[in-house]
């Protein structure tokens, strides 16, 4: 699979501000000397977080090729690259080696799906949300979160873990790679937009990533 073909970088930006992920932040990780495939269903149990206890996910009900795992992947991207692959459904983070860590993921309904070439500014633990005012006029119950933010916890829509997409001018995209306590949307086109992994995932690639601009993020359909 090869995926530098010519995407354009972030040229939705009138469509940007509808999307629903508006928010208020290593090394790459040890696994990349993992050499063998390797499919990490047991690592969906509780966690206990910051204070937090994330519930254990029932992994036996999502399709295993959506469990985290170690896959063969053969791409020009650079080891610590992020690839997401929003019509499988899979996120990538590239590995030396011609390894890459594959989570499945949740893509933005019709309508809100974009791509394109982006770099991680800054993630958070724990985020606040802040959805956009277009998002307050369709669904008005959210409306109370646009200046004030919805605190961090277990119901927020972002869930443990963000990070944050901006575009090669520097300015940020309103989107977000982000947890969700939804597990049940992962494999579907369920978000206003932004990518959701499951909780447990979403902390494994929080750990895996530096922001800066060589925190690449390519985007396709």
């Amino acid at each position: 699979m090869r995926f530098r073909n010519a995407l354009t970088v972030f040229g939705l930006v009138a469509t940007l501000a509808a999307t629903g992920c508006t928010t208020t932040t290593t090394e790459i990780a040890t696994a990349e000397k993992i050499e063998t495939t390797k499919i990490f269903t047991d690592a969906y149990g509780e966690v206990k977080d910051a204070g937090y206890a994330l519930p254990a996910i029932p992994i036996s009900k999502v399709n295993s090729k959506f469990h985290r795992q170690i896959v063969d992947y053969s791409a020009s991207e650079k080891p610590g690259t992020i690839v997401v692959n929003t019509r499988e459904r899979f996120l990538y983070y590239v590995l030396p080696r011609g390894k890459a860590v594959r989570y499945g993921i949740g893509v933005g309904k019709q309508g809100f799906a974009w791509s394109g070439e982006a770099y991680i500014a800054w993630k958070q633990a724990w985020p606040t949300w802040h959805p956009p005012k277009e998002m307050a006029e369709r669904k008005p119950e959210v409306a109370k979160y646009v200046e004030a933010g919805m605190g961090p916890g277990l119901t927020n829509p972002l869930g443990a873990r963000a990070l944050y997409l901006f575009n090669d001018k520097g300015q940020d995209t309103l989107f977000r790679l982000h947890g969700t306590p939804e597990w049940a949307s992962i494999g579907t086109a369920a978000s206003s937009g932004c990518i959701r992994l499951m909780n447990q995932d979403i902390i494994d690639l929080y750990d895996r990533v530096r922001p800066g601009k060589n925190a690449k993020v390519v985007v396709i359909q």
